[in-house]
C-alpha cells in the first residue's frame, strides 16, 4: 500500500506555522510513514528554512500535487503566491495574512475532496485575521463543516492516551449549557464510539463528564444530566456502545489518564480543552521557555481526515526559531493513522 499523502496548510504565514513546517519536513524519517506536501506560500518557507537553521532544505513550489517529489530534502509547497515576504509584518494580526490563512485551508480541503491528498493537517490561523479578511468563521472546524456540507460534526484533542471529543465549542459559556440536549450529547457519544474504533481501538470505553458540579449531585446543582444527559447515555448502552456516566467533571479526566475510558465526552471547550492543554503545554520557568506544547485537534464527521495542531499562531514566537513542531509532527501521525485505516 502506498504512503498516504498528507495535505499540510501552512498557517498563518505571520505566525511560527512556516517555521514549524520547515522543521517537521526537515526529519528524514517523517518520509517513511506519509507523502507530506505543504499547501501555501513558497517564499516564506524560504524565508523561514533560513530562521530555523534548515537552509539545506530545498523548497519546491508546485501548482498540482501531481508535480511533487515527496522525497527528503525536497519540501513540495502548492504555491498559492498570495503574499509578499519582503512586506509581511511577521508576529502580527494582518488582513492579508488572515486572508492567505483561510484560503490555504479551503484549497487543501478541495484537494481532500478531489482525493488529491488522503488527509489534511492544518496549522494555526488566527481568527481575528481571518474575520479581518472577511471570512466570518470562529474556527478551522467550522470551515471544513461549511465546504464539506457537513451537519453532525465535534472537535476531538488527544494527548498520548486521553482522547475527548466535545458537545459543543466555539460558542458562549451561557449557549454551551443550552446545546446541552439529549441529541447532540447521544451523536457525540456516536461519533466519538466511532473514532475509536478507526483508530483500532474494538470495544471503546466512553466516559461522558456531566455538565454541573459532581454531574448535578442528583439535581441539586441542576438537572441537565437526568433531563439530557443520562436518557443519551442510556440509548447509546442499547446500542451497544460503551457508554458510561455523568461522571463528576473534576474526576473524568483523571480516570481516562489512568486507563478507565478511551475518550472522554466533554459538554463544552474548556471543560475538554484545560485538561488536555495542562498534560500537552510543559513551560519550564527557570528557563522560561515552552518545553513541550503538544496535543492534536481532529474533526470528526467529516467526509475527508482532517488533524491539526493544538495550539495558536504564537506571535510572540514567530521569527525567533523556537518554537517546538512536536504538536504538528503529532497531528501528521494522526492523520497517517486515520489514512491508514481508512485506506485499508
Amino acid at each position: 500500500m502506498d504512503k498516504p499523502i498528507i495535505g499540510i496548510t501552512m498557517g498563518d504565514p505571520a505566525s511560527i506555522g512556516p517555521e514549524i513546517t520547515i522543521k517537521a519536513l526537515a526529519d528524514k524519517t517523517l518520509y517513511d510513514r506519509c507523502r507530506p506536501v505543504v499547501v501555501g506560500d513558497s517564499c516564506m518557507l524560504e524565508k523561514a528554512k533560513k530562521i530555523v537553521g534548515h537552509e539545506e532544505l530545498v523548497i519546491h513550489p508546485i501548482r498540482e500535487v501531481s508535480e511533487a517529489a515527496f522525497a527528503h530534502g525536497t519540501v513540495d509547497v502548492v504555491d498559492m503566491k498570495l503574499v509578499d515576504a519582503d512586506t509581511l509584518p511577521i508576529g502580527m494580526v494582518s488582513r492579508e495574512a488572515g486572508d492567505a490563512a483561510y484560503r490555504y485551508v479551503v484549497k487543501d480541503i478541495e484537494l481532500a475532496m478531489d482525493g488529491k491528498v488522503d488527509a489534511t493537517v492544518t496549522n494555526a490561523f488566527n481568527k481575528e485575521a481571518v474575520n479581518l479578511a472577511g471570512h466570518h468563521y470562529s474556527g478551522h472546524t467550522e470551515v471544513y463543516a461549511d465546504k464539506t456540507g457537513t451537519k453532525n460534526y465535534t472537535m476531538m484533542l488527544a494527548h498520548e492516551n486521553v482522547r475527548v471529543v466535545h458537545v459543543s465549542t466555539h460558542v458562549s459559556l451561557r449557549e454551551a449549557c443550552d446545546r446541552v440536549k439529549k441529541q447532540r450529547v447521544l451523536d457525540v457519544i456516536r461519533i466519538a464510539n466511532d473514532a475509536c474504533k478507526s483508530l483500532g481501538i474494538a470495544n471503546p470505553k466512553i466516559g461522558v463528564a456531566g455538565l454541573n458540579p459532581h454531574s448535578g449531585e442528583h439535581g441539586m446543582f441542576g438537572t441537565e444530566e437526568i433531563d439530557e444527559i443520562i436518557p443519551a447515555i442510556e440509548e447509546a448502552k442499547k446500542e451497544g456502545i460503551l457508554a458510561d456516566g455523568p461522571v463528576p467533571p473534576d474526576t473524568v479526566f483523571s480516570k481516562a489518564r489512568g486507563g478507565w475510558y478511551d475518550i472522554v465526552v466533554a459538554m463544552y471547550h474548556d471543560q475538554g480543552h484545560i485538561p488536555l492543554k495542562v498534560l500537552g503545554f510543559v513551560y519550564n520557568e527557570k528557563e522560561q521557555k515552552w518545553d513541550a506544547v503538544a496535543g492534536v485537534n481532529i474533526t470528526l464527521g467529516l467526509p475527508i481526515i482532517r488533524v491539526s495542531v493544538d495550539h495558536g499562531t504564537a506571535f510572540d514566537q514567530a521569527g525567533t526559531g523556537t518554537a517546538s513542531e512536536l504538536s504538528l509532527v503529532n497531528a501528521i501521525d494522526y492523520a497517517v493513522l486515520f489514512a491508514g485505516n481508512r485506506m485499508g
